[in-house]
């Protein structure tokens, strides 16, 4: 069983790499941005409150993202990956305790790193292709200064306390090459 964590700042391809590695290790790919877009396609009063939340680049509360995640979590026999989880250390403890509590272990943890022009670059072009709306330069420089605030210190966490399990990756390069890294680490 692989249960795997990618960290990176939005726009730097954790969501590309967790749809492939997901696709190789035949594991759910658990993103919280997907799940949370498909929610905001319902037309309920969470969607609506959700909607103008991400439309403004700001971060889902913690509680709604770990009553999501632990949902999903429990139906994940043969592994997961998460992508956009956990980005606070409220959620850290949280998925810490589920974790303990559920006998289950985190194997790998990959934290993408790449410069931020580089991310401008990649937001315009997946805005383009894909319709985002939360995909435009104001949102995500409000999610990238979020992430340096708080998501961040959680993959700093990881790299002080779980250094045999944390691998950064260069997120400037080609897609495949970073994907063939990955794999390396995997050994798949």
């Amino acid at each position: 069983m692989n249960n795997i964590i990618f960290f990176g700042p939005p726009g730097a391809g954790k969501g590309t790499q967790a749809k492939i590695i997901s696709k190789i290790l035949d594991i759910p790919h658990l993103s919280t941005g997907e799940i949370l877009r498909k929610k905001t396609n319902q037309k309920d009063a969470l969607a609506l409150e959700l909607n103008e939340i991400m439309n403004k680049g700001q971060l889902v509360s913690d509680n709604i993202l770990n009553k999501i995640i632990s949902e999903r979590l429990v139906e994940c026999e043969t592994g997961f990956i998460l992508d956009g989880y956990p980005r606070t250390l409220d959620q850290l403890n949280f998925l810490n305790n589920f974790l303990g509590q559920n006998s289950l272990k985190i194997n790998f943890i990959f934290n993408i790193m790449i410069d931020f022009i580089k991310i401008e670059e990649r937001i315009i072009k997946r805005s383009s292709e894909e319709k985002r709306g939360d995909d435009n330069i104001e949102t995500i420089k409000t999610r990238y200064t979020a992430y340096i605030d708080s998501t961040h210190l959680v993959s700093e966490n990881y790299r002080k306390n779980s250094k045999e399990i944390f691998f950064e990756i260069d997120g400037n390069n080609e897609i495949a090459e970073i994907t063939s890294k990955i794999k390396k680490i995997l050994k798949i």
